[in-house]
């Protein structure tokens, strides 16, 4: 599981905009704007960071999509944070349904094993720090599952930076 988590703001009014902007209506132009916020809201983590990662779509949803909206900022964060980005790091291996209108339990069944480390990825991972990047944080689930991942395949500790977050609770 990840050890902290931070938002830029709660996902409501201009940010939920943005953020269904960017993800839905192609302004891929937002993303370096929204990414400069993630740095600055999560500096303290960056501050302890070794490796930016952002969490994978699985491979239909990215050919559907055309491009993943997590690792985006996670590149912008860290070319922000002058920090490297491994986007090969954490692969979404197991296709999981829309999130969406799911409650915590059943967001945390669906991600069942949806995420591994590659094992060309391990020795990147080895005994460090790692940011892991989403858009929106809702319940936690899917930042839980792939920190699960991440730190079984060998990162030391694994925070979690998003653009948004539904609650103030980091769980």
């Amino acid at each position: 599981m990840f050890q902290r988590a931070r938002a830029v703001a709660l996902y409501e009014g201009t940010a939920q905009d943005l953020v269904h902007r960017l993800k839905y209506g192609d302004r891929l132009d937002l993303g370096r704007a929204m990414a400069r916020m993630m740095a600055s809201a999560g500096a303290e983590l960056i501050a302890e960071t070794d490796l930016v990662v952002p969490v994978p779509l699985h491979a239909l949803r990215l050919w559907r999509r055309r491009f993943n909206q997590a690792a985006l900022l996670a590149r912008d964060v860290a070319s922000a944070s002058s920090l490297p980005c491994d986007v090969r790091a954490l692969a979404r291996v197991k296709r999981t349904r829309p999130q969406v209108g799911l409650t915590r339990v059943q967001r945390a069944d669906n991600l069942q094993g949806a995420f591994r480390v590659p094992e060309a990825a391990k020795p990147r991972l080895a005994g460090r720090r790692v940011l892991l990047v989403d858009d929106v944080a809702t319940t936690g689930a899917t930042g839980n599952a792939a920190a699960r991942a991440l730190l079984r395949g060998g990162a030391r500790q694994v925070d979690l930076l998003t653009f948004a977050t539904v609650s103030t609770e980091a769980d």
